[in-house]
């Protein structure tokens, strides 16, 4: 990783490029220390304190903690990111866009236009929805002083100023895809959870090694590095884990001369959906328990037991172990989103015939439907795969947090994912780029 950066430098236009995106990320601290004018930014540290869960540490990781310091950039890139995602399951459900996306790159540039207008639309749903709804509460300074257009002025104040900072977010990331290297918006959230470590550390550092003696320092600090670069391996191996199906491409003439008659392999990844299984289970288990938390809900009654059972930061606890059973409804949930994505994003049937019209064939099997139930069957039990690494590598800071009562880790199995898939999807877009140079300087040679 250090080698192929510091051969990157050695290249101009990269180490130009390079630049670009560090003075980028620059800008994005600045503006996470920027407060939103008219906002108590002790407010939103205060209900974090107060309500732990998956979901809220996972959100304040994306955001690189500019949501509990209220800066312009609260909402950080999460409209662009579920716009996205919704974005890609309608064009499943909408002929008109699935249409958009085979034309290549007119097509193209249109969703990502669409994506750009949805972005900014629930940016502003969502900082209208916290400017009005925490307002009164402490979000808003001096806003119960204020009648009419007072406090009118005041919520207009905070919502342009969070749709303004997320529309900017994602400017910044189109900035990068297009002056620098890898995928922009990747790298922007990479950085934002990367910058939550030094909090973290220093949360680990407080549960395990401050005051015990030199001895238990060092076993402790061992024992948490070993199980951190497990983890990351762990999560390398999955990540670039694939099956390679063999597909054979028969001789046909074309002309006077036969053409044809490649191999070739169809890649499946075993971790086909990424991380968007645990991102839809973790809302999914969370909406409950934000509803109550608002609600005021009575813990102690049988609903609110039912409630706490959802919430992440009670499972493992050795003193309630009842509340254990959510993490069964959550590993069901990552299991059922991981074959749904799968289901929406690969068509077996599609490349199945795909393959029959060009004359290939995977060895074996007979093209058209016994291939499309060969590669169905293959993608169920490579997706039940993926689903049970993906739940392990999340279930790890879970555990930690319950039984040793560490408190609230950003950085969990959804962050850690995002890091190693990140880092190497850029390290090999800078390695790609090199080796094009290298071909240039070949051939002009």
């Amino acid at each position: 990783m250090l080698k192929t950066i510091q051969n990157a430098f050695k290249i101009p236009d990269l180490r130009k490029k390079l630049i670009y995106i560090f003075m980028m990320l620059v800008v994005i601290r600045f503006g996470s220390q920027l407060p939103i004018p008219g906002v108590d930014p002790s407010f939103i540290r205060n209900f974090f304190e107060q309500h732990e869960g998956d979901a809220f540490n996972f959100f304040n990781a994306m955001t690189g903690g500019s949501f509990t310091n209220m800066s312009i950039f609260a909402l950080s890139i999460t409209p662009y990111i579920t716009s996205s995602i919704i974005i890609q399951l309608l064009t499943i459900a909408i002929p008109k866009l699935e249409e958009m996306q085979k034309e290549g790159e007119d097509g193209r540039k249109k969703i990502i236009e669409y994506t750009r207008y949805l972005t900014v639309a629930l940016a502003l749903i969502q900082s209208t929805a916290m400017s009005i709804g925490f307002g009164s509460s402490g979000l808003l300074i001096n806003f119960n002083e204020q009648t009419g257009l007072g406090k009118a002025g005041l919520i207009i104040v905070a919502v342009s100023t969070m749709t303004a900072g997320s529309a900017l977010l994602m400017w910044i990331g189109e900035r990068i895809t297009q002056n620098g290297v890898g995928n922009g918006i990747s790298i922007v959230l990479l950085f934002n959870i990367i910058s939550s470590l030094p909090e973290d550390v220093n949360m680990l550092y407080t549960v395990f090694i401050s005051g015990r003696i030199v001895a238990f320092q060092v076993t402790y600090a061992l024992i948490i590095i070993a199980v951190v670069v497990a983890v990351v391996v762990f999560v390398i191996v999955l990540q670039d884990a694939e099956r390679r199906i063999p597909v054979q491409y028969s001789k046909k003439m074309q002309g006077r001369r036969m053409v044809g008659g490649q191999s070739t392999h169809i890649p499946l990844k075993v971790n086909t959906a990424g991380v968007i299984p645990v991102i839809f289970a973790s809302s999914i288990m969370s909406f409950p328990v934000i509803i109550a938390q608002f609600l005021q809900v009575d813990y102690s009654s049988i609903g609110g037991k039912i409630i706490m059972m959802l919430n992440s930061s009670a499972w493992f606890n050795p003193s309630q172990p009842l509340y254990s059973i959510g993490l069964v409804i959550y590993i069901a949930l990552i299991i059922v989103f991981a074959y749904f994505y799968t289901s929406i994003t690969f068509n077996p049937l599609e490349v199945a015939n795909n393959m029959k019209k060009q004359g290939g064939f995977i060895p074996g099997i007979r093209p058209g439907k016994p291939t499309s139930d060969y590669l169905n069957n293959l993608l169920n039990y490579l997706v039940f795969i993926g689903a049970v690494g993906l739940t392990i590598v999340c279930i790890i800071p879970i555990m930690v947090s319950g039984l040793f009562n560490v408190g609230n880790l950003s950085f969990g199995g959804t962050s850690l994912i995002i890091i190693v898939s990140v880092t190497l999807e850029t390290l090999k877009a800078i390695e790609s780029q090199m080796l094009v140079r290298n071909y240039k300087g070949f051939l002009n040679d």
